[in-house]
């Protein structure tokens, strides 16, 4: 790791700024509505201008004009200014001095090009809560990856609450930042996720510590290589001021500690499922263990929690844990905090979720497994798979994926819009496992995929939703699509 001197920009003042917000929505309105009651005139721009996208133009106006009577009838002062602009996102509103984008905006859009040609920063909402911290902020613990983030961040939440500190998951999450920030409650820690594309427009980030858990590729039609969404990912460590925490089964992870530029006596903290090396976290006899923050860490190993205490506790979920309690031992919580949140903590629906036991056979509903990393690690948590996969590739390809797990498919459930893609790969690499194509898209096709699953399963498979892919051919996220699994099983537990 390098080491430099961090500088931070001092609180900006936004009074007579004019302000473009790309983006309504979980980021935009609350970006609106702070910049606005800190005395900037704003332009919301955004692509949509479809039902959604009316209402929450016309919600946000409401609020603008209902602020704007409270600020009369208290005698003046800073009064609310936002406009919405919808239909048209590529155009910069003239005399904008400053562009805050919602983090999904894709960086060649107009809008930034000429946002850039007229000298015009752009930030995202990220960079905006950054900035807007007090002087007594509290410090950031940072988690990003292609996978895991959600739930590491909640886990680290729930183990600094355990430790008796005010903190909150936050960030990516739909918890704002901004609110977090410019809130009246007031905590000790944050504990925050970040997505490649929030890090990418947060320049200025300077976490206490952080975490990469690791990195496949994914989003790189929006980054444009799996070169420049690993640099937006790395761009997490910039700044850290106490530790670095990198997956060491995962090389590219401890790649981007390397080239970080952080404070000096900033640590690179290791995780593994295998026994710790000295500065890493890992596992012995069943037993989550510390050798990065304990004297004497040559000889001495610390115990935090049982791999029993981590629910589920499948290889990916307990390094998950690994990493967050890498993350709460940095900013010094005890070890108690650890295996207490961690024995606290309750999974989020849909990762790993066991929905029902049918004629001893297990249903696993994993519909956040998105992509051919995550849909890798819940494979690799069960011994003999009836395997439901499909959905938009949005652009991978499976033959890793599926050479890898081909000795544990009992059998294959397709749906979805590419599953022509995950069938080539079976016949590739796994031409012995037998196959149901369901030619349909609709969302009833679930039912049948879990009647499908039922007659290829035999007693003491799991029979498993990880579709390797996104939900949007057939539902409205993968909620939905998790949701559509449990309740076709539940109707087959009732039959």
């Amino acid at each position: 790791m390098g080491s430099g001197q961090v500088t931070e920009s001092a609180s900006p003042d936004f009074q007579g700024k004019h302000v473009t917000v790309a983006g309504l929505g979980v980021s935009g309105v609350p970006a609106a509505k702070v910049l606005s009651g800190l005395g900037a005139r704003v332009t919301v721009v955004n692509d949509g201008a479809d039902e959604r996208a009316r209402a929450q133009a016309a919600q946000l106006e409401a609020w603008a004009g209902a602020a704007r009577s409270a600020s009369d009838r208290a005698g003046g002062g800073r009064r609310a200014d936002v406009t919405v602009r919808l239909g048209d996102g590529d155009t910069l509103p003239e005399g904008t001095d400053l562009v805050v984008t919602a983090p999904g905006w894709r960086p060649d859009k107009p809008l930034f090009t000429a946002a850039h040609e007229a000298g015009v920063p752009v930030w995202g909402d990220v960079e905006l809560a950054w900035r807007l911290r007090g002087e007594n902020a509290a410090p950031w613990l940072a988690v990003t990856g292609t996978n895991g983030k959600t739930t590491t961040v909640r886990m680290l939440a729930s183990i600094l609450t355990a430790a008796g500190l005010r903190t909150a998951a936050v960030g990516n999450i739909g918890v704002s930042l901004l609110d977090a920030v410019t809130g009246e409650r007031e905590y000790d820690v944050l504990a925050v996720e970040l997505s490649s594309y929030q890090l990418h427009w947060a320049p200025s980030l300077r976490a206490h510590s952080a975490a990469v858990l690791n990195l496949a590729p994914d989003h790189l039609d929006w980054h444009g290589s799996m070169e420049a969404y690993a640099a937006d990912k790395g761009r997490i460590y910039e700044g850290n001021r106490v530790a670095c925490v990198y997956n060491a089964a995962d090389k590219a992870t401890e790649d981007l500690v390397r080239a970080a530029d952080v404070e000096e006596g900033c640590r690179a903290i290791g995780f593994t499922l295998g026994t710790p090396a000295p500065s890493q976290l890992g596992v012995v006899d069943g037993i989550l263990v510390d050798r990065a923050f304990v004297a004497d860490r040559q000889k001495n190993a610390q115990e935090l929690a049982e791999v029993s205490d981590v629910r589920p506790p499948a290889p990916h979920n307990i390094a998950n844990a690994l990493a967050a309690a890498a993350l709460a031992r940095a900013y010094g919580v005890p070890p108690a905090a650890v295996r207490d949140g961690l024995r606290a903590f309750t999974p989020d629906a849909h990762r790993i979720a066991h929905v029902a036991d049918v004629d001893q056979v297990a249903y696993v509903d994993d519909s956040k497994a998105t992509n051919t990393h995550a849909a890798e690690a819940s494979l690799a948590a069960y011994g003999s798979v009836v395997w439901i996969a499909g959905g938009l590739a949005k652009g991978a390809t499976f033959d890793e994926l599926v050479a890898g797990a081909a000795d544990r498919l009992r059998g294959v459930v397709l749906i979805g819009a590419d599953r022509a893609l995950i069938r080539e790969a079976l016949t590739r690499h796994a031409p012995q496992v037998p196959v149901v194509d369901l030619d349909r898209t609709d969302t009833g096709a679930m039912l049948q995929a879990v009647q499908e699953a039922r007659r290829l399963a035999r007693p003491g498979d799991t029979v498993l939703l990880a579709p390797a892919c996104a939900s949007m051919d057939m539902f409205a996220n993968y909620n939905q699509r998790g949701d559509a699994f449990a309740e076709a099983v539940r109707e087959l537990a009732a039959l």
